[in-house]
């Protein structure tokens, strides 16, 4: 069997694809991965004749959850894209959130039994590990890791560590994450400057190495509008640490209010600030979320229960071309 990987970021295959591609090439797979300037590896496959083809998408993104005018006018030539490109019966989906279903499935992008849910593409839980020393006698650290979008929640954090530095001066808020100019909601580097220099969070630009940042701070936030199922909330929950996000699809599908973490409203810093603050001042607390949080990890998001899901989709797509046509072998897997 043949499998290719496509996406629009060779960081995306490498950071999240990986482990699954290297998981078929040990069972026997020729295995390619493939990072153009552009999307829709669906439709290329479709117009190449590729006889199945697996897309996964992790996350609406700005054509489907923005407001902007733009977002708006480009919604029906992307739905029409979707249509022609999912909604075949060589063409298996996969969603991270039963809400990302409801949505696709409204719109009539694509018949349900096309679709398959697997809720992220798995952390490895040998690598991101809870740190030996957590909440010690240095100062407390809050940690916002990203791509720098107003629609992750950017605004929130800087707003809700501006109503906390007054309280809280020795706690250090951390913004982590690369900029995004060619995005149209993309946080501008002058406005991270002047945050930076007003001393309300501190950036630290693009991180290599999350797992070892992960080990340097007590709580994780993404205040994101909607998520597929974002990987820094599994990666946050495997290093047991407590996380306060937002109570909206994806990011309730890694935390449970009360138990591993909260959950905020979007778009309320003052809420968000509320919450952060309850984890400041009870440690113990903070302690316990963590370790709820580990326990989920290794439970539901250990990245070889996804590859296994993952695989199953394939072999079962594979196994229903192979009754009809026997000697066609090719399989396109899609990442969004």
């Amino acid at each position: 069997m043949r499998v290719i990987f496509f996406a629009n970021s060779e960081w995306y295959l490498y950071n999240f694809r990986l482990p699954l591609a290297k998981a078929l090439r040990d069972a026997g797979a020729e295995v390619v991965m493939v990072s153009p300037h552009g999307p829709y590896g669906a439709v290329a496959a479709r117009l190449a004749g590729v006889q199945a083809s697996v897309s996964a998408v992790t996350g609406l993104g700005h054509v489907f959850c923005g407001d902007t005018l733009t977002a708006r006018l480009l919604r029906v030539p992307v739905r029409g894209l979707l249509r022609y490109a999912i909604n075949t019966p060589r063409n298996y989906l996969v969603l991270q959130n039963p809400d990302d279903l409801e949505l696709f499935l409204k719109q009539g992008l694509v018949k349900p039994e096309r679709v398959r849910i697997i809720r992220s593409s798995g952390v490895n839980t040998a690598k991101f590990v809870p740190s030996p020393a957590p909440f010690s006698s240095r100062p407390f650290r809050v940690l916002m890791a990203t791509r720098l979008l107003w629609e992750k929640g950017v605004r929130e954090y800087v707003e809700a560590a501006s109503l906390l530095r007054a309280r809280y001066p020795a706690v250090q808020f951390l913004l982590a994450g690369d900029l995004d100019p060619g995005n149209p909601t993309a946080v501008p580097r002058t406005q991270l400057t002047e945050w930076s220099r007003a001393d309300v969070i501190r950036y630290i630009g693009h991180v290599s190495s999350i797992e070892t940042l992960l080990a340097q701070v007590d709580l994780v936030v993404l205040p994101s509008y909607r998520e597929g199922t974002p990987r820094i909330l599994i990666e946050a929950a495997a290093a047991g640490l407590p996380i306060v996000t937002t109570d909206v699809p994806g990011c309730r599908e890694v935390v449970r209010h009360g138990v591993n973490g909260f959950l905020v409203p979007p778009r309320d810093a003052p809420r968000l600030a509320e919450a952060i603050a309850s984890v400041i001042e009870h440690p113990e607390h903070g302690q316990a979320m963590g370790h709820a949080g580990r326990g989920i990890a290794l439970a539901e998001f250990d990245e070889r229960f996804v590859i296994d899901s993952t695989l199953d989709v394939y072999h079962e797509l594979v196994s229903s071309l192979y009754s009809a046509r026997p000697h066609d072998n090719r399989l396109v897997g899609q990442g969004v």
